[in-house]
């Protein structure tokens, strides 16, 4: 069963380490959200990182749920590498720093996406109830890691827009360091657009250039909607291409499971595709996109970088999302944080997003500023307008 702990306010919170255990009701504050929903936290109990392990907050009010929520927990001291893009003794020296002092991090949100994946709640609910709930509750998982063997170093809660940070003000936040990462890259579908075509039309010359050199380099490969068998097929060459990426990003916290895919369609079913790059009949690169409400989340991809060069693969697979979302009548893209340059050339804008973060060592955790700025340093891009 859940374990109970009661507030100072009207709320109580019930932690949960299973989906069966949460209540019947629980999609109910799901509704607008698939990433909080019993389906999609089954995929993480079954297929979640295997650094990481996920709780489920349930918040109460005289016994009714009005509200849920997402932690995970993460311990950067089971993963082989941070990241190997940046090969230098800063590298080494954060890395180190990392492992001694900032590796256990207990996150009120979700790490493997971007946005607000944190928290719903009932209307009749004031939002900085239900944060004062979730920092409980916070407290309350500390315990429950420490009588497992684990510390937590740092307590983050993430990703909020601007206009959401109010009541996390009132809620007593002012005294967490905040931050802002890499922005979420959004793309917003006008009404009007019905078709690629109207996306195409819209492009200024430089653009609609760009777009036909993209599609003139891909000829040649296939794009194939995969169910669920193609991916258990191709199992070991999806994850070969997805970790050849993630392992060249700037920053790792985990790596995805080889069955997490599989398991995403199983779950998921339509809501979930996945789209297949072949070339001579070989595997070279997929991507994976989730339809949330009128919402297309961008997921992980992967490719044989040699051949993504060439045909511009990676180009190509944004503007097949851009194609497919407009196509199919959604109102808004989400592509997620890196590569911010060339999701800006195909039309998406940047959305600063906040996170609260306190170490537990107030020593420390007074110079979190400077350290987050040393281990995560502002990245440097150029902003693209691509319409007419």
């Amino acid at each position: 069963m859940g374990d109970f702990f009661y507030l100072k306010t009207p709320l109580s919170i019930a932690i949960y380490s299973s989906i069966s255990e949460l209540p019947s009701n629980w999609n109910d504050f799901a509704i607008d959200n698939i990433f909080l929903s019993k389906d999609y936290l089954e995929i993480l109990q079954k297929s979640a990182p295997t650094n990481m392990i996920c709780h489920f907050i349930g918040i109460y009010n005289e016994g009714e749920l009005v509200g849920i929520s997402l932690s995970q927990f993460l311990d950067l001291n089971k993963l082989e590498s941070f990241g190997e893009r940046d090969k230098c003794v800063k590298n080494g020296v954060r890395n180190s720093f990392l492992k001694n002092l900032c590796s256990h991090i207990l996150i009120i949100g979700n790490n493997m996406l971007t946005g607000q994946n944190a928290y719903a709640f009932s209307n009749k609910i004031d939002e900085v109830q239900i944060l004062l709930a979730l920092k409980t509750a916070a407290q309350k998982l500390k315990v429950i890691f420490k009588n497992k063997g684990f510390k937590v170093h740092i307590t983050t809660y993430k990703d909020f827009s601007e206009e959401n940070l109010t009541p996390f003000y009132q809620a007593g936040f002012k005294e967490y360091f905040q931050f802002s990462a890499q922005p979420n890259m959004h793309f917003e579908i006008p009404n009007h657009w019905k078709s690629e075509q109207d996306y195409i039309y819209a492009l200024s010359k430089k653009y609609r250039d760009q777009y036909k050199r993209a599609r003139k380099k891909a000829e040649g490969i296939e794009k194939k909607k995969m169910e669920l068998a193609d991916i258990i097929q191709h199992e070991e060459t999806i994850y070969e291409l997805y970790y050849h990426v993630a392992k060249n990003a700037h920053f790792n916290t985990f790596f995805l499971t080889k069955n997490h895919f599989r398991t995403f369609k199983e779950l998921l079913q339509d809501k979930f595709l996945f789209y297949g790059y072949f070339l001579d009949d070989k595997l070279i690169g997929f991507n994976t996109i989730i339809k949330n409400g009128k919402v297309m989340d961008t997921y992980f991809l992967g490719y044989d970088d040699s051949i993504q060069r060439e045909k511009m693969l990676y180009l190509n697979m944004l503007y097949d999302m851009v194609a497919y979302s407009i196509n199919q009548g959604f109102k808004e893209i989400i592509f997620a944080r890196t590569a911010l340059e060339i999701k800006s050339s195909i039309g998406a804008k940047p959305q600063e997003m906040y996170g609260f973060a306190q170490h537990n060592n107030p020593i420390i955790d007074l110079a979190f500023e400077k350290i987050y700025c040393y281990l995560e340093p502002k990245v440097e891009w150029k902003e693209r307008n691509p319409f007419k």
